[in-house]
């Protein structure tokens, strides 16, 4: 189940990040020539004329230049993202998949348990009144879960260990086999959870690594502008600190979530552990009166 949805999931976050990858890949940069920039020298009319065209010229070319490194970027966070850095967008990705993950297995998860918890507590109460094995399997009928593994492993060790007097020895026996199936059980419930562990571990160092490169390729941003305008040097520290900010959303909640279900799985494998009590009662009671039935049987003989 979780192999699917985890494919799910992948192939969603694919085709989300799809059209960002290839916007990115067409856009190119725009660049201004240094000679379009420079306006065509006036013909020189008069010697006094030229030095006093060449400073006006001056002045609306730095003005120029100015208005335009003053124009101020959209910072959306879907701006940032799509002006972003390969590498920086990598990671934002990274994260988004993660997340999805996460809550994916949130949902996955919290059915699981609700049906598997529910599914103990009623077998639980139907054979709370059975005077044996073969009564509570009768009342449980052909139904999965843990309870019924439990009772057909107690029946089968009783079955295989007919004719043996040792009583201690067809108990701890069945016990054994009980603890396999509880651990079984509990193997089975923790799948998806070492996942989240890992998420909520290793994101906020994932966006950490992509804050750092934004912030690196900002830098020799402004060394190559010669310039530490807001407005140049803003946007691009903005957009590594978006990675750091995807991170805390992915680790965040894959901590709560795990804590949540790991308080969760305590109380089912605690329900586990009474089905398993359970059984090795009623496995205790039929031995008990198969001697009692032997014993009589050999008064009346």
């Amino acid at each position: 189940m979780f192999r699917t949805v985890l494919k799910l999931a992948a192939v969603a976050a694919f085709v989300l990040a799809a059209p960002a990858l290839a916007q990115q890949r067409s856009a190119e940069p725009a660049q201004l020539s240094p000679a379009a920039a420079e306006p065509a020298p006036p013909p020189a009319a008069s010697g006094a004329a030229v030095p006093a065209a060449a400073p006006s010229a001056g002045v609306e070319t730095a003005s120029a230049s100015k208005s335009v490194l003053t124009v101020p970027r959209e910072l959306s966070p879907w701006s940032m993202f799509m002006s972003a850095d390969v590498v920086v967008k990598a990671v934002m990705i990274g994260l988004a998949f993660a997340s999805l993950v996460t809550w994916t297995i949130f949902i996955a998860k919290m059915i699981e348990l609700s049906v598997v918890q529910q599914k103990v507590r009623s077998a639980l109460k139907k054979v709370s009144d059975a005077r044996s094995l073969a009564e509570a399997q009768f009342v449980l009928g052909s139904k999965e879960g843990a309870l019924p593994s439990l009772l057909a492993a107690c029946m089968r060790e009783a079955r295989q260990s007919a004719g043996i007097s040792s009583d201690a020895g067809i108990k701890e026996r069945a016990a054994s086999s009980c603890a396999e199936i509880v651990r079984a059980e509990a193997r089975r419930v923790r799948l998806g959870m070492g996942l989240l562990a890992t998420i909520g571990a290793t994101s906020p160092f994932v966006g950490l690594f992509g804050t750092v490169w934004g912030i690196m390729n900002s830098f020799i941003g402004i060394s190559k502008a010669q310039t530490t305008n807001l407005a140049v040097v803003a946007p691009g520290i903005a957009e590594a600190l978006l990675a750091t900010a995807i991170g805390l959303v992915a680790a965040i909640p894959a901590v709560i979530i795990y804590n949540h279900f790991a308080r969760v799985t305590k109380g089912y494998l605690e329900l586990v552990n009474r089905a398993s009590g359970a059984a090795a009662r009623l496995l205790s009671r039929d031995l008990d009166r198969t001697h009692v039935s032997g014993g009589a049987r050999a008064a009346a003989e």
